[in-house]
């Protein structure tokens, strides 16, 4: 008995000098296995509709008796605004701009062949949800010829609004196509995918999904995941 207890001691150096080359041979293949990482990139699009439209309506008149330019001015509006507002469109929805005059007598640069002294540009414009509302009078503003305003459409500006609706659904696509890149790259390598290492979202982005349907948007965005490979 005295014999073996002589021996206890070398026996627990022995399990413990045992235990820590399990310990470090764990830490170096840990090591080693982190070193092995995938970049993905998963990609999330979506094709929505303008929720939200802006439709100025602009025109000018010349003259040189600027007490009828004005009356002009005055009944150019109360028609464009009864157009809209008797075609669904609510007058909060209307705002009519200051008129820009230009004088051009007092323009030092000028000539004398001017017809006109003065010039007024107005806008008249709509900013509304309605969008297919807006898109309908679009077609039929030529009703405003008939009523003598020579009118000309600045750019009309659609936009979508409602993106923190989808984010969620759109960051969770991403992210699944993502794992699927990697999946299929750890497949390609003869490994096993790991945990995420790190994981950066993209910043969303809003496009016309072409010229001529600036209504329609194309909602975009790229998620960048690194994963750990395992043998």
């Amino acid at each position: 008995m005295k014999k073996f207890a002589k021996f206890v001691p070398a026996l627990l150096v022995a399990l413990g000098l045992f235990a820590l080359g399990l310990t470090l041979k764990a830490g170096i293949d840990n090591i080693a296995y982190r070193d092995r990482e995938v970049t993905v990139r998963g990609l999330a699009e979506r094709e929505v509709e303008a929720n939200l439209v802006t439709w100025p309506i602009s025109y000018s008149i010349a003259g040189n008796d600027l007490e009828a330019m004005y009356d002009k001015v005055t009944s150019n509006n109360s028609i464009i605004v009864k157009f809209l507002t008797s075609n669904g469109i609510s007058e909060d929805e209307i705002s009519v701009n200051p008129p820009d005059s230009y004088d051009a007598s007092s323009n030092r640069y000028g000539s004398d062949s001017f017809r006109f002294n003065y010039s007024i540009s107005c806008t008249v414009t709509v900013t509304t949800s309605k969008v297919k509302k807006v898109r309908e009078l679009l077609n039929r503003q030529a009703e405003l010829l008939k009523q003598g305003i020579a009118f000309s459409n600045s750019y009309i500006n659609y936009q979508y609004t409602l993106l923190n609706d989808i984010k969620p659904e759109m960051i969770a696509e991403a992210t699944k196509n993502a794992r699927a890149a990697a999946l299929q790259f750890a497949a390609d390598s003869e490994s096993h995918l790991g945990k995420i290492k790190t994981a950066s979202q993209g910043q969303f982005s809003i496009d016309n999904s072409d010229s001529s349907t600036p209504f329609v948007k194309k909602v975009r965005v790229v998620s960048t995941i690194v994963y750990y490979l395992e043998d």
